[in-house]
């Protein structure tokens, strides 16, 4: 059961839910993007300045969050997404460094 910032648990990734977030190229960019950062890096959603509205940014990292790619935490007025490393390579192991390698 997510939790109740809608984080789904290790066990809760879905292979196929994983994949269809990962289908979109904006939210492939943001997680091959924070791949290139060190580990447990946390970037607001607005410093990945994707030619989007608001709304619709809002809406690309809700289905990351929910997939289980993304750890968000509020900051103030803004949140901050963190790739989930650990949890995706105990779920996924490999997944990972497929993105790695096909940015």
């Amino acid at each position: 059961m997510p939790d109740e910032e809608g984080h789904p648990a290790v066990d809760e990734l879905d292979l196929r839910t994983v994949m269809s977030a990962l289908a979109d190229p904006l939210r492939y960019g943001v997680v091959t993007a924070l791949l290139r950062e060190p580990a447990d890096t946390a970037r607001t959603c607005a410093s990945f300045n994707l030619p989007v509205s608001k709304s619709t940014l809002t809406h690309h990292f809700r289905v990351l969050r929910e997939a289980g790619l993304v750890r968000q935490v509020d900051r103030g007025n803004s949140r901050a997404a963190t790739l989930r490393h650990t949890d995706l390579d105990t779920r996924f192991p490999g997944l990972l460094d497929l993105l790695r390698a096909n940015p």
